[in-house]
């Protein structure tokens, strides 16, 4: 099965241009533990990152903990809310707003992915496995995963109450899936899934085909059902491999994101186990007429040297110029720089993706290594990110670089705070987000003072400031 640098306990068996050497700053922010999970009842294993209300309160998932009692290899998850507090130096409160059932209620369960809000306050998401679905693991019906709606209580003090939007049946429709959905204007769902589609052999016999791109849209009349349909079924050759969530609309309604695998027929990257291809970065573009299939087209493919980087385990975000902008896992360009990189696709006159490094992670030191979630900006273009490992506390970091002004070349690489490890975080590999003071907020999936799991704490939520 498919090793991705994500978690042992997840069971996946989961991860023109010079280099501009860049100098590694270090300027240490604050950082407070909002929240440390405990396993049951409150969750374990916090995979996404966390997301605002108009409250100020977060959001966000554990893929682990909450009960013990769903089938399959990761157990339930839960989906959770964290009360911002009520003045300076008071805690945040967590309350579970739901936890999974799994297979044996049709019901999802491991949320891997985050949530997202729509307009009335619902709120959206991904469970890995679980649903309707009639996948198999080791024997047992774990379920293909599902996407859901959770929807608040009607007064105050109500259970907020889930609906399963839809059940993944494992074969073209696809299986497990992976990372954030995202919304267009129309109220339509976006998301990926891992494995599923119809197409090639990814990770046989565990999981089945090498994953989608799918559109989720809502019924046309009060309590009917969503409807999917698979944009794209990834074949595991040229065309990409085992997509990654968190896909990005551009002005003209065209998707992009990444693979993790795929790209090339011949290339190893993370895995000689029957996985070809080190990753791409990919455009899917809309049809003109309705009853015409969207058009994948590879912008970027990583290369066997990984020289530029390998297996990007996030998706891509839009830089203020149009440039995309991601990470990747593995790779880079020295041979001692051979732990991820930071890179940035531009469009030339020609139409023509053109990569720049903006940064290679070495695979030992100070300055962290592999990258697995993607980058944001602040408002003066500088770019934020993690990295899941490495650091001067050894628990990972998160970092920023400012963008080049006046003629520099290098993007100066800093380090804004270096996790220490239980009961401090451990392996932050969600991205980040901001608040209005400019305070960043996000996740580490294991460290925390939780005692209930077996991983060195159940992992926390974090608040970074300057």
């Amino acid at each position: 099965m498919k090793r991705r640098r994500f978690s042992g306990s997840t069971g996946r068996l989961l991860l023109s241009v010079m280099f501009a050497l860049s100098a590694v700053a270090s300027a240490e922010w604050k950082e407070k533990v909002l929240y440390s999970f405990q396993g049951i009842p409150d969750g374990a294993y916090p995979g996404a990152g966390v997301v605002f209300d108009s409250a100020g309160n977060l959001y966000g998932t554990t893929y682990n903990g909450g009960a013990n009692s769903c089938p399959g290899i990761l157990q339930c998850g839960v989906v959770y809310q964290l009360k911002a507090r009520s003045q300076h130096g008071k805690p945040w409160t967590e309350t579970v707003l739901y936890i999974f059932k799994g297979a044996n209620y049709n019901d999802g369960s491991s949320p891997v992915g985050g949530v997202l809000f729509d307009r009335a306050g619902n709120l959206y998401g991904t469970t890995a496995y679980g649903g309707s679905g009639d996948c198999k693991l080791f024997g047992g019906r774990s379920g293909c995963g599902t996407v859901f709606e959770l929807m608040p209580p009607k007064q105050k003090g109500g259970a907020w109450k889930e609906k399963v939007l839809y059940s993944f049946k494992g074969g073209k429709d696809g299986y497990f899936p992976w990372g954030n959905l995202t919304f267009d204007s129309a109220g339509n769902l976006y998301g990926a899934t891992q494995y599923g589609g119809g197409y090639g052999s990814c990770n046989a016999p565990y999981y089945q085909y090498c994953g989608t791109v799918f559109k989720l849209s809502p019924p046309k009349t009060k309590g009917g059902k969503w409807t999917e349909q698979v944009l794209y079924a990834f074949k595991s050759g040229t065309d990409g491999a085992n997509p990654n969530g968190g896909l990005v609309f551009d002005n003209k309604g065209v998707l992009y994101g990444t693979t993790y695998f795929g790209g090339d027929t011949v290339d190893h990257c993370d895995s000689g186990g029957g996985f070809v291809g080190c990753g791409t970065v990919f455009e899917l573009k809309p049809p003109s007429t309705n009853d015409a299939p969207w058009t994948e087209k590879i912008l970027l493919h990583f290369k066997t040297d990984a020289s530029m980087g390998g297996n990007p385990a996030a998706g891509v975000i839009f830089g203020p110029n149009g440039n995309l902008y991601g990470t990747t896992s593995w790779g880079g360009q020295f041979p001692t720089l051979d732990s991820g990189t930071v890179f940035k696709l531009s469009r030339s006159k020609d139409g023509a993706w053109n990569e720049t490094l903006l940064h290679s992670f070495p695979n030992a030191g100070f300055e962290g290594n592999t990258p697995l979630a993607s980058v944001i900006f602040d408002a003066k273009g500088v770019l934020y990110g993690t990295t899941s490992i490495g650091g001067s506390g050894f628990g990972g970091t998160v970092f920023q670089l400012p963008t080049p002004s006046g003629g520099e070349i290098a993007w100066t690489y800093t380090v804004l705070y270096s996790f220490k490890k239980a009961p401090d975080g451990t392996a932050p590999q969600a991205d980040l987000i901001f608040d209005r003071a400019g305070n960043l907020y996000s996740t580490t999936l294991y460290g925390g003072t939780g005692t209930g799991c077996q991983q060195g704490g159940c992992g926390m939520v974090f608040e970074l400031q300057r």
